[in-house]
């Protein structure tokens, strides 16, 4: 069973890159991000056409979360991320696929920081750790895939060079916190698992010809519970399709986990 998650930046300026995609990796489950279109514009023809039943949880202009299943139609448990009712922002899509949960998130920039943005950020990463304890341990296989925007670590293998990224959100010592502490609490980094020490980015910039100096960071991962790590088999980065023509700013990350 092959999982992805793939942060689109507008599904419907990306949609030729996507449906190429697709057909070309063929994931059982693919997670979209920052699909950037209401519930009522979202492309589901074309997604349909194109093999997949899916379910979406939209906002009109920025954020947007998508989950989509080859073959079958994902069963949806939850749509928003529990913990603050008066979040209106679209970030959080969890559904049954397989027999395995999988969840499509975007996390928020928090960008600038320090600031009330950051402040959302830090607040929904706490949102999301009490969330995750509680599907962590109940015996099926959970996937928790998607833009956490966050850089574990200063390694090369996380960040081509953090000269002029101190100050960005994504490196601050309380977003990788919040991250650790996920993983402290039993989740694991299923690409850095497999590959402990190799550069696998999955965001090169627009600016300053960050694609072709390979500028990136690794902010996209998919965090395993236990059930679903003893069944990881494979992890790597579709890197290839950030360099086409009017791509994302991010490359799809995946994993491939045995049958059950």
């Amino acid at each position: 069973m092959k999982i992805a998650t793939y942060n689109v930046n507008g599904i419907h300026s990306r949609l030729p890159r996507l449906l190429e995609w697709l057909e070309e990796s063929k994931p059982d489950v693919a997670c979209l991000q920052e699909i950037k279109t209401s519930d009522a514009t979202f492309p589901e023809a074309a997604i349909r056409d194109a093999g997949y039943g899916v379910l979406w949880h939209g906002q009109k202009g920025f954020n947007g979360v998508a989950l989509l299943a080859r073959g079958s139609e994902p069963v949806e448990i939850r749509r928003g991320l529990p913990g603050d009712e008066a979040d209106t922002h679209s970030r959080y899509l969890e559904a049954q696929v397989q027999g395995v949960v999988v969840a499509s998130l975007y996390l928020p920039n928090g960008n600038p920081q320090p600031g009330p943005k950051f402040d959302y950020k830090l607040a929904w990463m706490a949102r999301l750790n009490a969330h995750a304890a509680t599907l962590r341990g109940d015996g099926m296989p959970v996937v928790l895939a998607g833009d956490y925007n966050v850089v574990p670590t200063d390694a090369v293998a996380d960040i081509y060079s953090t000269r002029s990224w101190k100050k960005d959100a994504l490196l601050q010592p309380e977003s990788r916190a919040a991250f650790q502490a996920m993983q402290s609490a039993g989740w694991t980094d299923a690409l850095r698992h497999l590959h402990p020490d190799a550069p696998l980015y999955t965001f090169w910039d627009y600016l300053r010809q960050r694609w072709q100096r390979d500028a990136g960071l690794r902010i996209d991962h998919l965090m395993l519970n236990a059930p679903a790590l003893a069944r990881l088999r494979a992890a790597g980065v579709d890197k290839a399709v950030r360099g086409r023509e009017k791509a994302s700013d991010h490359a799809p990350a995946w994993i491939e986990l045995a049958d059950g």
